[in-house]
C-alpha cells in the first residue's frame, strides 16, 4: 500500500533541479526520491552495528544461562563468536567448549601468583605505576587478536577481562572503556562486571560506567533486566 511522504525543507530551487533531471531521464520526481530512500535504507541495512553494552551479574550460574542462549542467537545472526578473559573460569571454559574464539593474549595479565607458581612460572607482580600502560597495551593486543580473526565479520564478543580490570581499579577500567568506545569494532561487545566489583564504587564512577555503554543489562538467574538511566531535576523527587 502506497503512502504519502511529506518532506520538510524541500526548497523551490531543489524541486526545480529535480524536475529538470526528471524530465531529462523521463521519470517522475517521485521515483527519484523513492530510489534515493531505497538506496539509503539498503546502505544502513548493510552497515554492521557497533554496539557497546554492559552486563552486570552476581553469580556464575546466571552468566552460564545467558551464554548458552547467546550462543544460539549469535549463530543464527551469523556473528563471529569470541571472548577474552581469565583462563579456566566457568564462563571462559563454557565458551571454549562451544567453539567461541578465545582472543585472550597469553599469559593472562591478571593470572594470580598462585596460578603462575602452579604453571612453573616466576610470579610477576604488577605495580600501580606499571599497570596503567601495561594493561592498555595488553587490551590493544586482545582487540587486535579479535579483529584479525573475525576477518571483517561482525562480532558477538564477551569481555570478561574488564571485570578483572575493574576489580583492581574501576577508574582504570573506565579508561579502557573510553578508549574502546572511541574505536568500536563492528558487532556487539558485551562488557561484563560482577556486582561485588561495583557495589563499593563511587557513584560518579558508576554513572560514568553506565553512560559510556549503549544499554545496561542486569542478570537475575535466568532473567535479563534492562536498566534505564536518565538525568532528572530535583523536583522530580516530589512528583507522584
Amino acid at each position: 500500500m502506497a503512502h504519502t511522504l511529506i518532506i520538510r525543507g524541500f526548497t523551490d530551487q531543489v524541486h526545480e533541479k529535480l524536475g529538470d533531471i526528471a524530465n531529462q531521464r523521463g521519470v517522475s520526481i517521485n521515483s527519484i526520491v523513492k530510489d534515493a530512500v531505497d538506496m539509503w535504507l539498503k546502505k544502513k541495512e548493510s552497515e554492521a552495528p557497533k554496539k557497546h553494552h554492559l552486563v552486570i551479574y552476581s553469580d556464575d550460574d546466571s552468566m552460564m544461562r545467558l551464554l548458552k542462549s547467546m550462543d544460539r542467537l549469535a549463530k543464527e545472526g551469523n556473528f563471529f563468536r569470541c571472548f577474552f578473559g581469565p583462563p579456566h573460569s566457568l564462563s571462559t571454559d563454557l565458551l571454549s567448549r562451544l567453539k567461541w574464539y578465545d582472543g585472550t593474549s597469553k599469559p593472562y595479565y591478571y593470572l594470580s601468583i598462585k596460578n603462575q607458581e602452579e604453571e612453573g612460572k616466576q610470579p610477576q607482580v604488577h605495580t600501580k605505576s606499571q599497570s596503567k600502560k601495561e594493561i592498555m597495551k595488553y587490551c590493544n593486543t586482545v582487540i587486535e587478536n579479535v579483529v584479525k580473526n573475525a576477518d571483517n565479520q561482525p562480532v558477538c564478543c564477551m569481555d570478561f577481562l574488564i571485570n578483572d580490570i575493574g576489580n583492581d581499579s574501576l577508574k582504570q577500567a573506565l579508561s579502557i572503556e573510553k578508549v574502546y568506545d572511541d574505536n568500536r569494532i563492528a558487532g556487539l561487545m558485551y562488557c561484563t562486571y560482577k556486582t561485588d566489583n561495583l557495589l563499593n564504587s563511587e557513584v560518579k564512577d558508576l554513572i560514568e560506567l553506565f553512560e559510556i555503554h549503549d544499554q545496561i543489562f542486569i542478570l537475575k538467574e535466568d532473567e535479563v533486566y534492562k536498566l534505564h538511566i536518565t538525568k532528572e531535576n530535583v523536583h522530580k523527587l516530589f512528583l507522584n
